[in-house]
């Protein structure tokens, strides 16, 4: 099983590792970078998204276990990134490079997992990554 990310340079607070592409461009909304046409379109995706792909519950509580998600490639996990095309638009238009980190190791402990991610924690400091810009 290949797994993958896709994220930013910048590194999150919370869990100390790269910041994913949902969280980034909800900053970009957090900051009213966007314009209020693409805050409304935020908005929607990320009510679709939030219907569609199930979220962790560990987001419920803030995160206290320092987790990042990790989407599987599967067809679920390859569905949901052809879907992202709002959120890739918003990183490109307001100059945030994208990086995709894949790997075919397990990428730390499973704590969640569903059919299109699997969230984990103790990623090793070794992991082997393929990582491109986007």
């Amino acid at each position: 099983m290949k797994y993958f990310r896709v994220h930013t340079a910048d590194i999150a607070y919370i869990t100390q590792q790269p910041r994913g592409i949902f969280t980034a461009v909800g900053k970009l909304v957090d900051a009213k970078t966007l314009t209020e046409e693409e805050t409304a379109e935020y908005w929607k995706n990320r009510e679709y998204f939030e219907k569609v792909l199930p979220v962790p519950p560990f987001y419920e509580t803030g995160n206290k276990e320092k987790a990042t998600t990790w989407f599987k490639d599967t067809p679920q996990g390859m569905d949901i990134w052809r879907q992202m095309d709002f959120y890739r638009a918003m990183c490109k238009k307001y100059g945030l490079q994208l990086y995709r980190s894949e790997t075919e190791e397990l990428p730390g402990q499973i704590i969640y997992e569903d059919d299109f991610q699997i969230a984990v924690v103790n990623t090793p400091a070794d992991l082997q990554l393929v990582k491109t810009e986007l």
